[in-house]
């Protein structure tokens, strides 16, 4: 059911259309307090289908804002390609080599989940 792994192998597919100036000035954070719980972030509105580059900086603030001993879920839009080709190895780049993560599944809008346990 879980597809657990420390680190991803897959090649980055960080090529993008848009640079973050172009569609996050009106964006929304992730989250504005540290989650003291393991929670969701949504990066599946129609500002992150068009800016991967947001959903990578969104994607990162939510992980930096969940406490120790949690779990954060990363819902990703669809139209960003599964996670593990450009999100796992942007979110280790960032945070350190060692994370913790497991993708969970795809959604049933198209969209994917990874946890990532802090």
């Amino acid at each position: 059911m879980f597809a657990r792994r420390r680190r991803g192998t897959e090649g980055v597919g960080s090529d993008t259309s848009s640079t973050p100036s172009d569609h996050d000035h009106d964006a929304d954070p992730v989250t504005d307090h540290v989650h003291e719980n393991s929670w969701s972030a949504n990066l599946e509105g129609p500002e992150h289908a068009d800016d991967r580059d947001l959903l990578v900086r969104q994607a990162i603030e939510a992980v930096e804002h969940t406490a120790a001993g949690n779990h954060v879920n990363l819902v990703t839009h669809g139209d960003n390609d599964h996670p593990e080709t450009y999100l796992v190895d942007a979110l280790e780049s960032e945070l350190g080599g060692d994370l913790d993560w497991e993708y969970v599944e795809q959604c049933g809008c198209g969209g994917h989940v990874v946890r990532v346990r802090v």
